[in-house]
C-alpha cells in the first residue's frame, strides 16, 4: 500500500511540475534546428513561423541550420537534446519518413525519439531546368533521357528529391544521373550556372527563381495544379500517369518534453496558421499551411512510413 501511495505521490508531483513548467515556459530563447541549409524551403518557412511564434511566446526563437545526411545530422542533435522545450526541430518527410528506409543506419528513431508538435505545411516538389536546356516540357526531358541513358545530370538537394527521381525512373524506365547536393543553395547555383541542366527541389525553393525567369519549371509532383507554381503542369499529366509526391514540414521536440509544453506550442502554432495573412505569406514562400494536433501529426507520419517504406524498398533505393 505504501508503495502504491508513493507512486501516486510521484505521479502527482510529475504532473504538477509539468503544469508549472508550462506556465513559466518559455523564460529564455528557444533553439529551432533546421536540418538543411539556410535559404532552403524548410528554412524560409521556419524563419517566418519562428518570428510569429516568438512574439506569441514572448521569447526569441533562434534558428540554427545543421545540414547534412539528408537532415539526419540536425535531427539527431535534437533527439539528444534536453526534453525541456528549449530545443525544437523542424522535421520533414525526409527526417521522419524516408531516411530510415534509405540509410543503412540511423542516429535516431524518428518515432520514439521525438514528441510531435504540429504539422506546419505541405508542398509539392518541382522538376526544374536551366532556361538554356533543350526542355520545354517534362515529356522533352523524358525523351532526352531515353535517347541518352545515364547522361542527363539531375541535381538532388534532399532525400525527397532523390525519391522523386527514383520514382520517375522506375515509372518511365528512363535512367538519369543523380548529382547529390547538401542543400538547395548550392544545387540552385549549379543549375543556374549550367553545371547541371535539371534539378528536383521544393516548390518553395524554386518559386523565386521561376518567377524571375532564371529557371524553368517543367512539372510539379502534385496530382493537380499547385497554387504554389501556377501554370506548371503536374507530372501526372506529362507522361507519368498517377505520379504524386507531397513533401511536408512538422515541428518536433525531443522525446519526454512535458505534454503541457507540447500543447502550448501547438495552440500558438494553430493560431498563427489560422491567420489569413500568415496562410498567404506561407503560400508566397512555397508552403500550403497545414495544422492539426500532435496526435494527428504522429498518425500522419506513421501513415506516410507505411506508404513509402515498401515503395523505397521495392525500388532498391539506398543512400550512404
Amino acid at each position: 500500500m505504501n508503495r502504491i501511495f508513493s507512486l501516486l505521490i510521484a505521479l502527482v508531483a510529475l504532473w504538477t511540475s509539468s503544469i508549472v513548467s508550462a506556465q513559466s515556459y518559455p523564460n529564455k530563447p528557444i533553439r529551432v534546428i533546421v536540418p538543411y541549409q539556410a535559404g532552403q524551403g524548410t528554412d524560409v518557412a521556419t524563419r517566418y513561423l519562428a518570428e510569429h511564434l516568438g512574439r506569441a511566446l514572448g521569447q526569441a526563437l533562434v534558428i540554427e541550420n545543421r545540414a547534412g545526411a539528408g537532415g539526419n545530422i540536425g535531427a539527431a542533435e535534437v533527439a539528444r537534446a534536453a526534453p525541456d522545450g528549449y530545443t525544437l526541430l523542424m522535421g520533414t518527410n525526409g527526417t521522419h519518413v524516408l531516411n530510415q528506409f534509405l540509410y543503412p543506419s540511423m542516429p535516431f528513431d524518428p518515432e520514439k525519439d521525438f514528441e510531435p508538435v504540429a504539422l506546419v505545411s505541405t508542398f509539392p516538389m518541382v522538376i526544374l531546368a536551366n532556361p538554356n536546356a533543350p526542355y520545354k516540357t517534362m515529356a522533352d526531358l523524358l525523351a532526352d533521357a531515353k535517347a541518352r541513358p545515364d547522361v542527363v545530370n539531375v541535381g538532388l538537394p534532399s532525400t525527397t528529391s532523390r525519391l522523386v527521381l527514383e520514382l520517375i525512373q522506375k515509372q518511365s524506365g528512363m535512367v538519369m544521373r543523380a548529382v547529390p547536393y547538401k542543400g538547395s543553395g548550392t544545387s540552385m547555383t549549379d543549375l543556374m550556372g549550367g553545371q547541371v541542366l535539371v534539378a528536383i527541389d521544393t516548390a518553395s525553393a524554386a518559386r523565386p527563381f521561376v518567377a524571375s525567369g532564371k529557371l524553368k519549371a517543367l512539372a510539379v509532383t502534385s496530382l493537380k495544379d499547385s497554387p504554389l507554381l501556377p501554370g506548371t503542369p503536374p507530372a501526372a499529366g506529362e507522361g507519368l500517369e498517377g505520379f504524386q509526391v507531397i513533401a511536408w514540414n512538422g515541428l518536433y521536440a525531443p522525446h519526454g518534453t512535458p505534454a503541457a509544453i507540447i500543447q502550448k506550442l501547438n495552440v500558438e502554432i494553430a493560431k498563427i496558421l489560422a491567420l489569413p495573412e500568415a496562410r498567404q505569406r506561407l503560400l508566397e514562400l512555397g508552403h500550403e499551411a497545414a495544422g492539426g494536433t500532435p496526435d494527428s501529426l504522429a498518425r500522419f507520419a506513421r501513415t506516410e512510413r507505411d506508404k513509402w517504406g515498401p515503395l523505397v524498398k521495392s525500388a532498391g533505393m539506398k543512400l550512404e
